[in-house]
């Protein structure tokens, strides 16, 4: 390679990197370090730096778009009639540019604060209305991950409010989604739940059940009344789950008028492209009474300083990371920006538009419908809204089949699998093909099908019922047709025209603080950049439009791609295989540990049941290793927030003979490298477990450390954090997980598309192959175009700028751990508590003060409360950095101004923040410091002023009077609110 293309290669480095060499050279002078190597050697444990250096150059961008351009492009896109609850949609221009592609949208973060998230948090109240609207229920959480997901959670939601004693059973339709039934298979094993799958009609209730899971409609496509079904479940003392499709919802009557108890599903198809199966947002929704069991995040609207509407994440105890082991889920995440999109798409087209498109759908079925009878070809069901079910002879079965193929047109093959994800014998079983029609399905594409069915020659079909969408007589039985009204609050009958929707989506986006704004700091989240290079192909046709279960020879591309980054990933972390199933770090959390709990059990050893975690462990740790059924054992830490090895190996030996794992964050929680991490695996090891490392901080190891090399057996490695998928305001999330070559065997597979992964693994997490799919050409990308020079480069300039706050922030605020030589590892904690009791001023009040400054605060009171842990990644640049530090020390001058005297600790600058416009230009202004001291407390603020929304949301209020849904003026008015 010539000098000038090296040097083009490496472009891409300085441009991830946010310090410059010189800047570099500045902090490690401050430092007091010679160079970023020396940094490495007096810093992270030798014992584990790998000596192995990554095999991949970097490439420039322009490169890796191209060559990722010519992978992709083996993929086939056909048009797919396969449905399963994935269906091919047409985004908004308008929410595709302006949402999905727009990083005010995709690189906020989760909206813990509320004061500069109510622009985001407005969409997904909107979204959780549109799903409390169209499924009939009360309340809705604000997304889960997928609707295997979805339909797993109200399970075991659905267990934990059962009065019965004892009861393990609930019963599935055999009618489900085939990847639903394999999901809540992998959860049902883990916690000894009995799945009954049979017909439902044929179920005679003579077995004791808690819950009964029903799809509508039905994987078939058929149409029932399911309201006796539901009055003889409740009768018996069991409670109905119902997944939906969300479209069919608006001519359908819904399961909340029929006496559902929870309903689940996905809201892809309201403008979220296939991606290969992801990412999308599902849903759940039940009863108001049944709201503190919920899963998964949910908005509330409260009241903020001024008694003005504010926005806020609800009832936060029940977050699982809080709950720990006694929590029933460990979902951590959501899908926020699908969420959003998929709320965009019903605010655009509104009520009536939605119906629209719903009957034309419904419209083209009936028209398929009639043709294929026509021709001989009748379906299984005269009761449908967009699927039907054909049985076909075996000669008839092979002809349509190969015409399709001809066509590009992809069908749902009965004869290989059934609808409990069990592959049958085609030689045994009847043929059948399955057609779902969608949103861009047109009369040509649909004139291609029926020709499929009839030798290859056109058939004249008639499109009436398309033309008269107002008259269409429903292929839907009249006692089940909804008559309700749904979407009427304004918002989703204000904006659809593309100029009002423009100007809403900016409205809500000028109210949140993304990575567009400023350096979002916090610890165990890292927030680096997420390049545009990597994000434009997750755009591209053939990334975003193929369907889940298409042909393996349609995916050719995605089959490379997925190699490719598996082995990528295997050659960073030194383990020996990969699976990117796992489509968020709690997901990848609980496929390790059922990769261990198979691995055990082929040993002859699945009692083993113990699962040790330190009490530093994030708190997704214990929720998944109860989800897995395993029993948490807590093991304590030094004072240096280090794990106690002495209580660590009494516990082992204590547990050795029903050690199932240790689950340990390195470098640790607490922002350390802690010295003793091989001592910690072989201890483990020689009491029979196996070491689960949470990767959340992989962003300190990657080209430095090899976790396969010091000791751990499994890992996840969250793509949303260290290789750069972007967190879209809550999501999504990747949480692939590599294991040893001994756990190889035991990765997951979801059985519909056997090369997902071995025959022997535990089943699936997801309701897709290889998860969230579609993004993960944004890792691809940045280990593409960082190479080993810059992946080693970004760890170590993570680690730099991380003990460059610390060095420069200590002299004015304690550093609460620190490991060998005085440093810390990516992140570091300041400690408040001894600030609180000396001025009365909380860790609260400075999260709250820096939105004034124009930033997101650090992590707040985690993994210890009343401390912000701050983590700066290696993408912001020196400039920022220091505009962080001083914005720190100022607020630490403010701290004196109340110890000393000269401001009370009622009326002060850090107690009252943030302060809005509104409260700055009021006329009236009472307070002993001035307007300018609130709002422009530093000379380059005013230059680049971020003003939150609201003033700071009081949570209490929120909690005493939930509304999580849009509410009505007059709700306002009852409660004496002013708006």
């Amino acid at each position: 390679m010539m000098l000038k293309d090296l040097k083009k290669a490496k472009s891409f480095i300085r441009r991830h990197i946010g310090p410059k060499d010189i800047d570099i050279d500045s902090m490690l002078k401050t430092m007091s370090f010679k160079n970023l190597e020396d940094l490495a050697q007096q810093i992270i444990p030798k014992s584990i730096l790998s000596a192995h250096r990554l095999s991949f150059t970097p490439q420039d961008e322009q490169q890796t778009l191209q060559e990722l351009k010519k992978i992709m492009s083996q993929n086939k896109v056909y048009h797919s009639f396969i449905g399963m609850g994935f269906h091919d949609t047409f985004t908004p221009p308008v929410i595709l540019r302006n949402v999905f592609e727009n990083p005010t949208w995709y690189t906020s973060y989760t909206p813990y604060q509320a004061e500069i998230s109510q622009g985001r948090m407005e969409a997904l109240l909107n979204f959780q209305t549109m799903i409390t609207d169209l499924t009939g229920m009360e309340i809705a959480n604000a997304s889960l991950l997928d609707e295997g997901t979805a339909a797993a959670e109200a399970m075991i939601m659905a267990h934990n409010l059962t009065t019965k004693k004892n009861c393990n059973k609930v019963f599935v339709s055999k009618e489900c989604h085939p990847h639903v039934i394999e999901v809540l298979q992998t959860r049902a094993q883990a916690l000894q739940i009995e799945l009954i799958i049979e017909n439902e009609w044929d179920f005679k209730f003579d077995q004791d059940i808690f819950a009964l899971l029903l799809q509508y409609p039905n994987s078939s496509g058929t149409v029932v009344n399911y309201e006796n079904l539901t009055q003889k479940a409740h009768s018996h003392g069991a409670l109905v789950i119902a997944n939906v499709d969300l479209l069919a919802m608006t001519l359908l009557k819904p399961p909340g008028e029929w006496g559902a108890d929870i309903v689940t599903g996905n809201s892809q198809r309201f403008g979220v492209p296939l991606g290969y199966g992801g990412p999308h947002a599902a849903f759940l929704s039940t009863k108001d009474k049944n709201k503190r069991l919920m899963p998964g995040r949910l908005i509330g609207v409260s009241i903020d300083a001024d008694k003005k509407p504010a926005l806020r994440l609800a009832l936060q105890t029940r977050e699982q990371h809080i709950r720990r082991e006694k929590a029933t889920s460990n979902i951590c995440t959501a899908q926020a920006l699908l969420a959003n999109m998929a709320s965009m798409y019903a605010v655009y087209h509104g009520p009536e538009g939605l119906k629209e498109i719903a009957s034309r759908i419904h419209a083209l079925t009936i028209i398929t419908q009639k043709a294929l009878t026509q021709l001989g070809f009748p379906s299984t069901s005269s009761h449908f809204f967009d699927t039907i079910k054909v049985p076909l002879s075996k000669d008839a079965y092979a002809e349509v089949t190969q015409l399709a193929e001809k066509y590009q047109l992809n069908l749902r093959l009965f004869n290989i699998y059934n609808n409990n994800s069990e592959k049958l014998n085609p030689s045994s079983t009847p043929f059948a093909i399955g057609l779902s029609i969608n949103e861009t399905t047109d009369l040509t594409t649909l004139a291609l099908l029926i020709r499929c069915f009839n030798k290859d020659e056109e058939f004249n079909f008639d499109t009436t019922d398309l033309n008269n969408l107002d008259k269409l007589s429903l292929a839907i039985p009249k006692e089940i047709k909804r008559t309700s009204t749904y979407l009427t609050h304004p918002v989703f009958n204000s904006h659809h025209s593309e100029t009002e929707l423009l100007r809403y989506i900016h409205h809500l986006q000028n109210k949140d603080l993304s990575l567009t704004t400023s350096m979002i700091p916090l610890g165990s989240c890292t927030m680096k950049l997420n390049a545009t290079a990597e994000l434009i192909p997750v755009s591209w046709n053939e990334v975003s439009g193929i369907h889940p279960f298409a042909p393996m020879k349609q995916v050719q591309g995605y089959k490379q791609l997925i190699l490719d980054l598996e082995n990528k990933l295997c050659e960073i972390t030194g383990f020996d295989g990969v699976s990117l199933q796992p489509n968020a770090g709690s997901q990848g959390e609980f496929a390790g540990l059922m990769v261990v709990r198979k691995y055990h059990e082929s040993r002859g050893e699945g009692h083993r049941n113990i699962c040790l975690i330190p009490s530093s462990a994030h708190g997704t740790n214990p929720a998944s290793a109860t989800m897995a059924g395993m029993k948490v054992v807590v093991v304590q830490c030094d004072s240096q927030g280090n794990v106690d090895v002495l209580d660590l190996q009494n516990k082992a030996t204590e547990y050795a003979s029903t050690l199932a794992a240790l689950m340990i964050t390195y470098p640790s929680t607490h922002g350390v490298f802690e010295e003793n991490i091989i001592e910690i695996c072989q201890i483990i090891h020689k009491n029979g477990g196996q070491v689960y490392m949470d990767g959340a901080n992989l962003n300190a190891l990657v080209g430095l450390c090899r976790p396969g090399e010091f000791g751990p057996d499994v890992a996840h490695m969250n793509l949303h954090k260290t290789f750069a998928i972007p967190h879209g305001g809550g999501g999504p999330g990747v949480g692939p997980i590599g294991v040893k070559s001994h756990l190889k065997a035991f990765l997951p597979q979801l059985k519909m598309i056997p090369e997902s992964g071995p025959n022997s693994g535990t089943g699936t997490t997801t309701s897709a192959p290889w998860g969230s799919a579609s993004i993960l050409p944004i890792s691809w990308s940045y280990i593409t175009m960082m190479g080993n020079e810059g992946l080693r480069k970004s760890s170590l300039v993570a680690i730099l700028s991380a003990n460059y706050i610390a060095k420069r922030l200590e002299a004015h605020y304690p550093i609460l751990y620190k490991g060998r030589n005085g440093y810390v590892a990516h992140e570091c904690i300041i400690d408040l508590r001894e600030i609180k009791k000396q001025t009365g001023i909380d860790v609260t009040d400075v999260a709250k003060r820096l939105m004034d400054y124009g930033f997101h605060a650090p992590t707040m009171s985690w993994p210890v409360a009343g401390t912000l842990m701050i983590e700066p990644t290696e993408s912001e640049s020196k400039a920022e950095l220091d505009r962080f530090i001083d914005a720190m020390i100022a607020i630490r001058k403010e701290i004196e101004l109340v110890a000393s005297g000269k401001w009370n600790l009622q009326d002060n600058p850090l107690v009252h923040a943030p302060h809005t416009l509104a409260m700055l230009t009021r006329s009236e202004w009472d307070h002993s410091y001035s307007r300018e001291q609130a709002a422009f407390p530093l000379p380059w603020i005013l230059e680049r002023k971020f003003w939150p929304s609201v003033r700071r949301v009081d949570n209490v209020f929120g909690d005493k009077n939930i509304v999580c849904s849009c509410p009505p003026l007059e709700a306002y008015e009852d409660k004496g609110l002013s708006l």
